[in-house]
């Protein structure tokens, strides 16, 4: 299988000269990079060249590295039916700099790109429609960035009074515990929470 798939990357490398910066195969997947402003070329090779023939948009999906330039990497995930193989199609960008839309090539990939944004800020020209897909109206910054407090910034509640959904900033009800990470069965100074009682029935028997 690696060998099979070292020549589909050296084929399409071959087809598409400087639209790819290159290809590895790892674990039995065959991985190629390009540049943002290569991508519908490039995917439009794979999906109509004989020898990839991929026509089926499995995933398109973000990875943020925050400690880099251009922190995001904008992936596509494709599948060859025909020839039963797959392929990984990576490209790096930045918050600020668009990456061509994919749409007028498979339609599917128009709510993958719209998570793209809505999650991780990563812009696409071309989008007939790219607004936000999972968040609320009105949802400030991108969840998925590993620089998005894992609490968010507002909590949202049906408010029964009011008969209206309402926004409140974040109110954590219980506080900050410290786990010892202990058998329950050995070690505990203290009883374990609802357990109250068992403590009290050995200190009767001690006492007799």
């Amino acid at each position: 299988m690696d060998e099979a798939l070292d020549k589909l990357g050296s084929h399409v490398a071959d087809r598409l000269g400087p639209k790819v910066l290159g290809f590895k195969v790892t674990l039995g997947e065959l991985t190629l990079d390009t540049e943002p402003t290569h991508i519908p070329a490039v995917i439009e090779f794979l999906r109509d060249d004989e020898a990839c023939r991929f026509g089926c948009l499995i995933d398109i999906c973000g990875v943020d590295y925050p400690e880099r330039e251009a922190r995001f990497e904008i992936v596509y995930h494709l599948l060859s039916p025909w020839l039963n193989h797959r392929i990984r199609v990576r490209a790096k960008t930045d918050a600020r700099s668009p990456v061509p839309s994919i749409v007028s090539l498979f339609p599917a990939a128009d709510w993958f790109e719209r998570e793209a944004y809505d999650l991780y800020g990563i812009l696409f020209s071309g989008h007939p429609d790219l607004r936000r897909l999972l968040t609320d109206y009105g949802f400030q910054g991108h969840p998925l960035r590993k620089d998005f407090p894992l609490t968010g910034f507002v909590e949202l509640r049906y408010d029964d009074e009011l008969k209206r959904v309402i926004y409140e900033p974040v109110n954590l009800q219980q506080e900050y515990r410290s786990f010892d990470f202990l058998s329950p069965w050995e070690g505990m100074d203290t009883a374990i929470p609802g357990d109250e009682k068992a403590g009290e029935a050995r200190d009767r028997s001690d006492e007799t």
